[in-house]
């Protein structure tokens, strides 16, 4: 080798030493960093807007405008608060939110299911569903019946125009009656391909179930997700669908495994995370509930 070679070779080497001084082998601790970066929510995330009903009764505009602050793009629908459906499709688009998905009544949904159909397509809704079925405490196999006849045919109607229907838990549908829960029944009762289901995790665990172990048992049956925390304390266990609304916490500050359960319904194929935040301090858990969503890994 001449003079020149041995020199190219030498400044080879010297490249490569100081590559390796300034990037040294990236350690155990890095690699296992580096494998959980995409081990976090991803959501796509939205906001029911009857978490702030008390606002939204007061100032619709001003309201929606707080949504939008918070960095909040989607909503789901809780009624126009007396606004005809084209002007309050108006004043969100003015506001810059999309509604992805909305809750109508069972009423509307059984007598009135073509006017349902007709609001829902007006606003471009993907989802409309329903989140209580009207009963005489305890809810029974008479009233869940009735309700999978009132959602599949719903359900059909939906599919008709695009849209896909979905029925939210509420805790009472969770009652056990001759070895198997009312929501059992509701759920085998429905069409699969034309009725889906939205879990309020708050609902779920007030009932006495497992987030988690419904997920696995109903995979994609679950197509939303209402996402709250529990304060510590609220009584569990109970069939009635009703809790003081104080116990309505900040998503990582309640008495819920939210890491577990949000992995578990992304591995359930659920499509849209809607934040539900019924109590009082709303307008200030939100923004710790979308700060926690940005952090949590899982």
């Amino acid at each position: 080798m001449n003079f020149q070679g041995r020199n190219v070779l030498i400044a080879g080497f010297i490249v490569l030493l100081a590559g390796a001084l300034l990037c040294p082998a990236r350690t155990s601790a890095q690699e296992h960093a580096r494998a959980d970066a995409g081990s976090g929510f991803e959501g796509p995330v939205g906001l029911q807007l009857y978490s702030l009903r008390d606002e939204m009764a007061k100032d619709i505009p001003g309201t929606l405008k707080k949504v939008h602050d918070f960095g909040i793009t989607y909503v789901e629908l809780a009624g126009t608060y007396g606004t005809p459906p084209e002007k309050f499709k108006g004043l969100l688009a003015a506001a810059g939110l999309t509604p992805v998905s909305g809750h109508f009544s069972y009423e509307q949904l059984r007598d009135h299911l073509g006017d349902v159909v007709r609001e829902a397509r007006t606003f471009g809704l993907q989802y409309a569903g329903c989140a209580w079925i009207p009963h005489q405490d305890p809810f029974d196999e008479k009233a869940c019946k009735e309700a999978a006849a009132v959602f599949n045919r719903a359900g059909a109607a939906f599919a008709a125009e695009g849209i896909k229907f979905f029925y939210h838990t509420h805790g009472y549908e969770f009652r056990t009656v001759d070895g198997e829960t009312l929501f059992d029944q509701l759920a085998s009762g429905t069409n699969p391909d034309s009725v889906s289901f939205e879990m309020d995790v708050f609902w779920i665990v007030h009932s006495g179930q497992d987030p988690v172990a419904l997920f696995k048992k109903y995979g994609g049956r679950f197509a939303l997700m209402h996402l709250k925390d529990m304060k510590k304390g609220t009584p569990t266990g109970l069939f009635t669908g009703h809790s003081d609304v104080t116990n309505d916490m900040a998503l990582g500050a309640g008495i819920i495994n939210i890491p577990a359960t949000l992995k578990a319904a992304r591995s359930a194929g659920v499509k849209w995370y809607i934040i539900e935040d019924e109590s009082p301090t709303a307008t200030e858990q939100i923004p710790r509930s979308l700060e926690y969503l940005n952090n949590v890994k899982f």
